[in-house]
């Protein structure tokens, strides 16, 4: 049996996940690929800690490169995360016509279309699986098993710290501040949770996952991003009456003049499924015009979850070592001369359905003054109810659900309702999907 050997960047969390899992399932591993896969070189911060972990056999390095340079190793893995260190390594690995694993989301996300191009003059292989949505096989999914699906949307809760605690919130009545406390000492959320709450984590997957999805360049500047910070117990409550959960959703639509890529806070009917995904858990739901919707569910993050993906990519990269690099499937699932250049829409053209929340003072002519200027504003009123709150102040809570309009408009009503001298705060809104 031929043995493959794999030089392991990092051996953090994640590394040691691969190597347990490696070891544990060693024997369905190389029934499934022909192979014996030992881990051979490393690198850690801690020299001694990795040794003692991986066993005097595995060399272990202070330096990345020495272990893509090391000629033993086969196969480059790498879980470092960043994007300095980790696409210096990367490349050198390409350049050396050695495939590489990696779980890195930001790498992709800003350096894929690089990375991907020198991998296809080298005939190399970039792997990636690992770096959206954790366990879940969502890009297997996108690039081979709907490959004869033309994508029409994908929506996804592919952040699990966000997700946690927006579940807090809902099931305990909990701040946004006392939820992510939570998330921090169960470990959910760094201690500064900036990249997980201001959507910036899940706008890198959904730049990944829209050119998989459509066949463009990886483009996450192009992402719109907003956090769940200004998220407060009283619009969680208030959407929770009308029949409706809040999430965070990574989004991306095919229309006829370009393509959507938004992340934010969205009411989803409680009735969905996606809606009834709570705690760190991820889920991807992908609709193909041949086969309709499909749901994809799991982990998204943790050690074996992650180490699950990674170590199917390298099974992956095994066989396909032993085929030509011309049936190699492609990167973005498209061939690269065939990549569209099809723009990406201003959030001002996205059109959905709003969920408003105004606090005002109760006296008369306020909702006919509100209703006026949605109206001049094309803003059409779907439903509307008045919510006493818990607030000091002698006001009331208008809540208000709109048709589909366009994001221009909304944001021109909303600025128009925050000069109203009876309003007390600019309008808290949340947009729609329904699924």
């Amino acid at each position: 049996m031929k043995t493959v050997k794999v030089g392991l960047v990092g051996v953090g969390t994640v590394g040691r996940g691969v190597v347990e899992v490696l070891q544990r399932n060693c024997e369905e591993i190389s029934r499934r690929t022909g192979s014996q896969i030992v881990v051979v070189a490393a690198c850690a911060r801690d020299v001694e800690k990795a040794t003692e972990f991986l066993g005097p056999e595995v060399k272990v390095f202070n330096d990345p490169l020495d272990v893509v340079r090391d000629d033993n190793v086969d196969i480059v893995i790498e879980l470092i995360g960043g994007t300095t260190t980790a696409r210096t390594l990367l490349l050198e690995a390409i350049s050396l016509s050695k495939p590489v694993v990696t779980a890195n989301k930001a790498l992709i996300a800003e350096c894929g279309n690089e990375l991907f191009a020198q991998a296809a003059a080298n005939g190399s292989i970039v792997a990636y699986e690992a770096a959206v949505a954790g366990g879940i096989p969502i890009i297997k999914a996108l690039r081979e098993g709907l490959a004869g699906n033309r994508i029409d949307s994908v929506a996804g809760i592919v952040n699990g710290t966000t997700n946690f605690i927006l579940s807090e919130m809902r099931e305990k009545g909990m701040s946004f501040e006392e939820a992510l406390g939570d998330a921090q000492r169960l470990g959910y959320a760094e201690a500064d949770p900036t990249f997980d709450i201001e959507g910036i984590d899940a706008g890198q997957k959904l730049a990944i996952i829209a050119a998989v999805s459509f066949g463009i360049s990886i483009q996450p500047e192009k992402v719109y991003c907003e956090g769940i910070t200004k998220l407060t117990e009283a619009d969680i409550l208030a959407a929770e009456e009308f029949g409706y959960r809040v999430k965070l959703l990574a989004i991306t639509k095919r229309r006829t003049d370009g393509f959507e890529m938004r992340v934010h806070p969205t009411l989803v009917p409680d009735k969905c499924v996606i809606a009834r995904v709570d705690g760190p858990m991820n889920a991807v739901l992908v609709h193909g015009d041949a086969v309709g919707p499909t749901l994809y569910y799991g982990a998204g993050a943790g050690a074996e979850p992650t180490a699950s993906a990674v170590i199917s990519d390298l099974i992956d990269v095994i066989r396909l070592q032993r085929a030509n690099a011309a049936a190699y499937v492609p990167h973005l699932a498209f061939q690269r001369e065939h990549l569209s250049d099809v723009p990406i829409l201003d959030m001002g053209e996205v059109e959905s359905s709003f969920y408003l929340r105004i606090r005002v003072r109760d006296e008369p002519g306020v909702l006919s003054d509100i209703a006026g200027i949605l109206a001049e504003y094309a803003v059409s009123i779907e439903a509307m109810r008045q919510r006493e709150s818990n607030s000091n102040d002698e006001g009331v809570d208008i809540v208000i659900f709109t048709h589909k309009t366009k994001e221009s408009s909304i944001n021109d009503a909303s600025k128009k309702i925050s000069a109203l001298e009876a309003i007390y705060n600019a309008p808290a809104r949340l947009r729609i999907e329904m699924f």
